[in-house]
C-alpha cells in the first residue's frame, strides 16, 4: 500500500473516531448501542366521552398544533391552512425544506394510521417521543414540551384523534440524516408517573403553561446544532424555517423595541386571530392558533410581558446575514452583536 493511501486511511479512521466520540458525548453509549430510553407500555385505555372529545378537539387543533403539523397544507390559501379533507393524515415536510422528515398519519386508519396502536402507545409518542415503531421521534415534534400536558388533557387528545375520519395515506418513514439519526436517540426521556394539572391560578402562570406547551418556545428560542435551547435568548427569535415562499426566521417575541414592545393586549390577540399586523408568514401557524380562546391568548401575552427583553433584530427580507447573537443567518443579522 502506498504511503498516501495509508495516510488517507489513517485520516479517515481518525475522522470516524472523532465523529463517534462526539456523538457518544451527546447521546451516551446506552442510547447509541441500544436505542432510546423507553418505558414499557401499559394496558390503560381512555374512555371516549363527549366532554373529552370536545376538549381534545380544542387541544389538538387550536392549542398544541397536532392536526396542523400532521396535515397537508393549502399553500395557495392565506396562512396555508390544513386541508380539511386530509386532517391528521400525515405529511412529508418537503415543502418546509425537510424531505427526510415525515409527520405520521394520526387518523385511526388501521394500516397507515394509529388504528391498531394502543392508547398508551399513542400517549407515549406524544409526551415521551417514542414512535409507534419504537424509534426516537425527531425533536421538531415538541414532545419535550408536551411532557407537561396533564393526564386528562392527554386522554382527551387521544380520544379526539380516534374520532378523525380514517385516511389511508401511505407515507415513508422519517430517515434522519447522519448524525441526527444518532443524536435523536438520546433525546426521549420516559415519564416516571402521572402528570398533574398545571397551576393556572394567574394569567401569567396560565400563559407560561400555554406558551411552553404550544411550541411557541420551540420555534422562537434559538437552538444550537444539537437542538438545545439558548435560554439567554428565550423567545428572542432567529430560528430559520424553509418554506415554499423562501426561508423565514422566527421573530423576536420579547418586549424589547426590536420585538413586540409596541403590541398591547388587543393587538396581540388580533395578530394571532387574523395573521395581520403587517402580515404573518404562513410558517407561523396562526391559522391554528386563531382558534384559541381569547382568555388563552391574553394569558400568553401576559406571560410574554414577564420575560427578559432581548435586543435582537430579526427581519424577514431577501438578504439574510450572519447574526453574532444567535449564530444563525437571518434578515437584520448584521445589526446584532
Amino acid at each position: 500500500m502506498t504511503l498516501w493511501k495509508k495516510m488517507a486511511l489513517g485520516a479517515l479512521g481518525l475522522l470516524v473516531l472523532v465523529v463517534v466520540v462526539g456523538v457518544q458525548a451527546v447521546v451516551g453509549w446506552r442510547a447509541l448501542l441500544f436505542g432510546p430510553r423507553a418505558r414499557a407500555l401499559t394496558s390503560r385505555t381512555f374512555e371516549a366521552t363527549p366532554e373529552r372529545l370536545e376538549r381534545g378537539r380544542y387541544l389538538a387543533v387550536a392549542r398544541h398544533g397536532c392536526v396542523f403539523c400532521h396535515s397537508e397544507r393549502d399553500w395557495n390559501a392565506p396562512g396555508a391552512p390544513s386541508r380539511a379533507d386530509r386532517l391528521g393524515a400525515g405529511v412529508v415536510w418537503a415543502a418546509e425544506g425537510m424531505p427526510w422528515l415525515t409527520a405520521p398519519n394520526l387518523t385511526p386508519d388501521p394500516e397507515r394510521g394509529i388504528g391498531k396502536a394502543s392508547d398508551d402507545a399513542v400517549s407515549r409518542a406524544i409526551r415521551e417521543g417514542i414512535g409507534l415503531d419504537g424509534r426516537a421521534l425527531f425533536a421538531l415534534m415538541p414532545y419535550q414540551e408536551f411532557r407537561r400536558i396533564p393526564d386528562e388533557d392527554l386522554a382527551a387528545i387521544v380520544v379526539y384523534l380516534r374520532s378523525l375520519p380514517p385516511v389511508k395515506n401511505p407515507l415513508p418513514k422519517s430517515t434522519l440524516p447522519f448524525p441526527l439519526s444518532l443524536i435523536m436517540r438520546g433525546v426521549p426521556r420516559p415519564l416516571s408517573g402521572p402528570v398533574a394539572a398545571p397551576d393556572l391560578s394567574t394569567p401569567e402562570k396560565r400563559g407560561e403553561y400555554l406558551l411552553r406547551t404550544a411550541a411557541c418556545h420551540h420555534c422562537h428560542t434559538p437552538m444550537d446544532a444539537q437542538g438545545r435551547f439558548d435560554m439567554t435568548l428565550d423567545m428572542a427569535g432567529g430560528n430559520p424555517f424553509p418554506s415554499p415562499q423562501g426561508t423565514i426566521a422566527a421573530t423576536n417575541l420579547t418586549v424589547d423595541p426590536t420585538g413586540i414592545a409596541n403590541y398591547d393586549e388587543a393587538t396581540f390577540v388580533t395578530v394571532m386571530k387574523t395573521g395581520k399586523f403587517g402580515t404573518l408568514h404562513a410558517m407561523m401557524p396562526w391559522t391554528a392558533y386563531s382558534r384559541m380562546k381569547d382568555e388563552d391568548l391574553k394569558a400568553i401575552y401576559a406571560y410574554l410581558r414577564t420575560l427578559k427583553p432581548v435586543s435582537h433584530v430579526v427581519a424577514n427580507g431577501p438578504n439574510p446575514t450572519p447574526c453574532r447573537l444567535c449564530g444563525r443567518a437571518h434578515g437584520g443579522g448584521d445589526k446584532n452583536g
